[in-house]
């Protein structure tokens, strides 16, 4: 049977990408950040998942205003990386698992979750900023990827209790599946970050350091966290960090943590980084 083998969070800043593609990664400015990512890099080329289950947010480019799902899964083969404006990304086209996340959309309806179900799905920084700050350059991706999208653009995004909720249902039928696989869930967006008005370049070291550490030992309290204390404390765009949430739901009730980091700035941007381990 299929089982869940970890958790990771981390910040998509698209900057990071862009220094990273643009050979800057090793910059004064950038290598603490790439530096944080080490141990992980490491790591992960050891445990060597089969599949990742990757939770982030469309920046306006797969979806738009006239088109917002709440949470959507991709279940094509393949999904290429998006042109933002700039051309796509030079890293590879990310391979899915369309079995694995057929069985998971049908047994997140059955379930009673709504979600979207995307049979073509170009992906933009918010899924190939983290592909690349566990994998590095490569030619390949070497793991598979079912994308879950989240809508943390446009109001009203989901509440932390539903996303939690969401990753305990992805758990049950990850470990309902009849194939031999080792899975992670990424969570990814955040820390605290403001891209405009008068509270542009918004950082909140002590709420990011609460909210990793609640999410390791506490995550019945971020479950009742509200959209409007995430605004105040975060920043406009910290309502990422829900979607960290739903990793931490697919883990089940107790974890260990295996590494963190936290770096302040990149470009505006609180850096999170999280690896855990269920242990239940």
């Amino acid at each position: 049977m299929a089982r869940i083998t970890a958790g990771i969070t981390t910040s998509h800043v698209p900057a990071i990408g862009a220094a990273l593609d643009h050979g800057k990664s090793g910059d004064e400015y950038w290598s603490p950040v790439f530096a944080g990512y080490d141990w992980t890099k490491k790591w992960i080329a050891e445990k060597k998942p089969d599949v990742v289950v990757l939770v982030f947010n469309d920046h306006a480019t797969s979806f738009s205003l006239e088109m917002i799902p709440t949470f959507a899964i991709g279940c094509a083969d393949s999904f290429s990386p998006a042109d933002e404006g700039f051309g796509p990304r030079p890293v590879p086209v990310v391979e899915g698992h369309a079995d694995l996340a057929w069985h998971i959309a049908e047994s997140l309806i059955l379930d009673e979750f709504d979600i979207t179900i995307m049979n073509k799905f170009d992906v933009d920084h918010g899924l190939t900023v983290p592909m690349s700050l566990m994998f590095g350059q490569t030619e390949k991706w070497p793991v598979k990827v079912i994308p879950v999208a989240v809508n943390v653009v446009q109001y009203p995004p989901p509440t932390g209790n539903r996303c939690y909720a969401l990753g305990e249902a992805i758990r049950r039928a990850v470990l309902a599946y009849d194939e031999d696989l080792d899975v992670q869930v990424w969570g990814t967006g955040g820390m605290s970050h403001q891209l405009q008005g008068p509270r542009a370049g918004l950082i909140n070291k002590g709420f990011d350091t609460a909210f990793l550490d609640k999410l390791t030992a506490d995550p019945e309290a971020l479950r009742k966290l509200p959209h409007l204390e995430y605004l105040r404390e975060a920043g406009s765009e910290g309502i990422e960090m829900v979607m960290w949430l739903i990793m931490r739901g697919a883990l089940g009730e107790a974890v260990k943590e295996l590494y963190r980091f936290y770096h302040v700035p990149a470009s505006n941007t609180a850096v999170g980084h999280l690896v855990l381990e269920p242990t239940s």
